[in-house]
């Protein structure tokens, strides 16, 4: 067995090998050898946004798994096809007379694909109806999901963990991600119960069952947080429960959950919410098309495409992601979206740029994928080609800013590089990428490429942050 300290001579002196075109720098070598990374998985380049040669090269054309970073490609398509000013539209219908304030039929709901129809969005959509005149409906809520193709993927499918929102699948009627926010509030000394949980959206018939200990010690992150409260979530009862310890050294803490169907999701925050507003309706909900050639009643517009995609690549969320996506198969080639449609609009509108990434493979647009594939000379080439387009403006300002915000905000804090670097970023269990554009000290704006593939990944941090600093110190 070679010793920590001769493999990581080994490693950097074969990084530094090559022609000067090809050397990984000393101090990202470093870094990969320490985490037991071999050069061999390792994709980067960088080089000048303006066209500039390539200054750094390594494995530059291998197919490699983007993780996030192929939401890059996603949202620059996106912008370029639909334009940043495009917006999705939620429709209503009424089927049924509507006479002082009642609805005698059906209420259809026909979906656009909007990403980010939230709580606060449907809220408004449902005030804009009360203050159109409706007050009770007497029939259904009807759902029409026509804009993309249905289907049934398994939740867990990816990770095993179908409760998770970033596992939650695209839907032309996504209200709120699909998801209920539970927020964990430790009581005062006596107080019953112990730990107090609010929910938000709260449908009526979900059952949130509390049986937390108030505890002792520090708080957890992430996955390690949740199996805490020792959950178990019953989809088809419509309830959660919470058996585990809470810290109080947590304080105010929250969870996110997909944890209802689809359909039962609607029609807990239709309820919900309606009854707010003021209104009354006792129906059922069911799947049906809204009517054909008749005016909607009202129609809800999502924000511009140009605002959301900061949402996608500043906190990474993979459902919008998949939306834009599956919106540009529907715009391109008519309704249903679907990912074949989606794939065949991205690689026309890459043609029409020049750019060949005979590597791409697509599955779903998002990057939360075992298939997909890029090459960092493709993602370079994209980075460039958006520094040059009309869109430029809104790209740059979707991407997390180091230290600052979104995925990078808790890195390279009070170093010299925070602050002038606009990175995506992206991680699967053996992979870590990032892609962006960092202004040097010489203010020249460079683009880098990072991709590891490889079980030690998630060690992979460290070499990127030395990347960005030696992008940066070089200027």
């Amino acid at each position: 067995m070679i010793p920590p300290r001769s493999l990581g001579i080994a490693f950097l002196c074969l990084a530094l090998s090559a022609g000067a075109d090809d050397r990984i720098p000393a101090p990202v070598a470093q870094a990969l050898a320490i985490a037991r990374i071999p050069p061999a998985a390792v994709s980067l380049v960088v080089q000048g946004a303006n066209g500039e040669p390539r200054s750094l090269r390594v494995n530059e054309t291998a197919p490699m798994n983007p993780a996030s970073t192929m939401k890059l490609l996603t949202t620059f398509a996106a912008l370029e096809v639909l334009g940043p000013a495009f917006r999705w539209k939620t429709e209503i219908f009424l089927q049924g007379a509507l006479r002082q304030g009642v609805l005698e039929g059906d209420l259809v709901l026909k979906g656009g694909g909007d990403p980010r129809l939230d709580l606060e969005s449907f809220w408004m959509l449902l005030r804009a109806l009360r203050a159109k005149g409706v007050r009770e409906i007497r029939g259904d809520l009807v759902l029409d999901r026509g804009y993309f193709a249905r289907a049934s993927p398994d939740p867990g499918a990816f990770d095993g963990d179908p409760f998770r929102p970033y596992n939650v699948a695209p839907d032309a009627l996504l209200v709120n991600y699909n998801s209920l926010r539970f927020v964990f509030m430790p009581g005062r000394e006596g107080e019953a119960p112990p730990v107090r949980i609010a929910v938000a959206p709260h449908p009526p018939a979900l059952e949130v069952i509390n049986v937390l200990r108030l505890a002792n010690g520090p708080c957890a992150d992430g996955r390690a947080f949740r199996d805490m409260l020792a959950p178990t979530f019953e989809p088809a009862r419509r309830r959660a429960i919470f058996a585990g310890r809470y810290p109080a050294s947590c304080g105010e803490k929250d969870l996110n959950v997909a944890l209802l169907a689809p359909n039962d999701h609607v029609a807990g925050v239709m309820r919900q919410l309606w009854s707010e507003t003021g209104g009354s309706w006792t129906g059922a909900v069911r799947e049906g098309t809204a009517p054909a050639g008749a005016a909607p009643f009202h129609v809800h517009e999502s924000p511009p495409l140009g605002l959301l995609v900061r949402d996608v690549n500043k906190l990474s969320n993979n459902v919008m992601a998949r939306h834009l996506f599956l919106t540009l198969g529907a715009e391109t080639a008519g309704t249903p979206g679907d990912a074949e449609k989606a794939a065949a609009a991205i690689r026309a509108w890459l043609a029409r740029k020049g750019i060949a990434a005979p590597e791409l493979v697509l599955e779903n647009g998002s990057g939360l994928s075992r298939i997909e594939r890029l090459s960092a000379a493709s993602l370079a080439a994209l980075l460039q080609s958006a520094w040059q387009s009309s869109v430029m403006p809104e790209f740059v300002a979707s991407l997390p800013i180091a230290a600052l915000d979104g995925t990078m905000r808790r890195r390279l804090k009070g170093e010299a590089v925070a602050g002038r670097a606009h990175i995506k970023t992206g991680l699967l269990a053996d992979v870590r990428s990032m892609a962006g554009y960092v202004l040097d000290r010489a203010g020249r704006r460079m683009i880098v490429v990072m991709i590891v593939n490889h079980p030690n990944a998630p060690q992979a941090q460290a070499a990127m942050d030395e990347l960005l600093r030696w992008v940066y110190d070089r200027g």
